[in-house]
């Protein structure tokens, strides 16, 4: 059994850490903000993003990031855009023997960094984990099956999250691919985003299905420019993340679309989510660093014409329609 720290009061970093606790870590969960420790502490339940949930009493709750220093693994739960700052803080207290994941699914703004580099350079002594796939907190938090997918530069700390995070209900698979893992799971949130903005636009399940079909080979298609390795992308944090996030309930980038389809005003949408949505942050550095690479990316490109200029969506699907004649088998081709 490990002592593991959860960094992040979120839904997926409370859902994590039951999950740990029920197959016997020891687990304290940290937040910032210290009247959100007290009430977490005390009313055991994260109303807003887990109602009806019940925390354990075993874990415990805490603001300060000294236990960092004790543990075995620290799982971190944070925004994509709080990864390097927590990471800075972190390096201050973290034993020198502690394994750090990030769950985060992003590419930092700026320096198109992924996240297993973006936490190298903030603590270069330890080794760090990405840990992808289709996950949503509502039902790891219940304890249903569940299968996700780590990796890691360091192949031994991936494996040795493996053996202490797989469990009955949660099964860990290892990727040797870091470049291909962490871009599958950021980028889907764009797909999803599009996805969303197709079903508020009222467009059929082929319209969708299309979506999610030439979504997939965008993201491969950017994601082997980058590095990464093609089959990477037929996989959990590829396809398998991807399904999830376009059609469940639970995601946030999906339901965002679906409110900007249905003519919400774009901060409006954000604001009515009211959780911070990946996909919209993500579809401008997707955008930015598409166009760096000189890679084609039409329904990124589309969505961010969408949700930064302004484009209507029946003008971007018809863009998207429109587009030149295509063979479906390609190679990575580029602009």
């Amino acid at each position: 059994m490990a002592n593991v720290m959860v960094l992040g009061a979120g839904g997926f970093g409370i859902s994590l850490a039951m999950m740990c606790c029920r197959y016997g870590h020891q687990v304290t969960v940290w937040s910032h903000r210290e009247e959100e420790v007290v009430r977490l502490q005390t009313e055991r339940e994260q109303k807003k993003l887990l109602p009806g949930v019940k925390i354990p009493q075993e874990i415990l709750f805490t603001p300060s990031l000294e236990a960092a220093q004790q543990s075995d693994l620290v799982i971190m739960a944070v925004p994509s855009f709080a990864v390097r700052q927590t990471s800075r803080l972190l390096s201050q207290t973290v034993g020198k023997n502690t394994i750090v994941v990030c769950v985060a699914k992003g590419i930092e703004q700026g320096t198109f960094y992924d996240f297993s580099t973006v936490i190298s350079q903030e603590i270069p002594e330890n080794p760090n984990v990405i840990l992808s796939g289709p996950s949503h907190a509502e039902e790891v938090c219940r304890g249903e099956a569940t299968t996700v997918v780590v990796t890691s530069k360091d192949r031994a700390a991936a494996m040795q999250v493996q053996d202490w995070l797989m469990n009955p209900d949660f099964r860990v698979y290892v990727n040797d691919d870091v470049v291909g893992v962490e871009l599958g799971g950021a980028l889907k949130n764009i797909i999803a985003v599009a996805s969303g903005i197709a079903d508020g636009a009222g467009m059929g399940d082929n319209a969708k299905a299309a979506l999610m079909t030439r979504g997939i080979t965008e993201i491969a298609r950017l994601g082997v420019a980058m590095g990464g390795h093609q089959e990477t992308f037929a996989g959990l944090s590829g396809i398998g993340d991807l399904v999830v996030t376009c059609t469940s309930n639970h995601s946030r980038n999906r339901r965002f679309g679906r409110l900007v389809g249905q003519g919400m005003p774009v901060q409006q949408a954000l604001e009515q989510v009211g959780m911070v949505v990946e996909g919209y942050s993500c579809t401008k550095v997707a955008h930015e660093l598409a166009q760096k690479m000189g890679v084609e990316m039409p329904i990124t490109e589309q969505t961010y014409q969408v949700l930064y200029e302004g484009k209507n969506t029946q003008d971007a699907l018809r863009s998207l329609m429109g587009r030149p004649k295509r063979n479906e088998r390609e190679s990575t081709w580029v602009r």
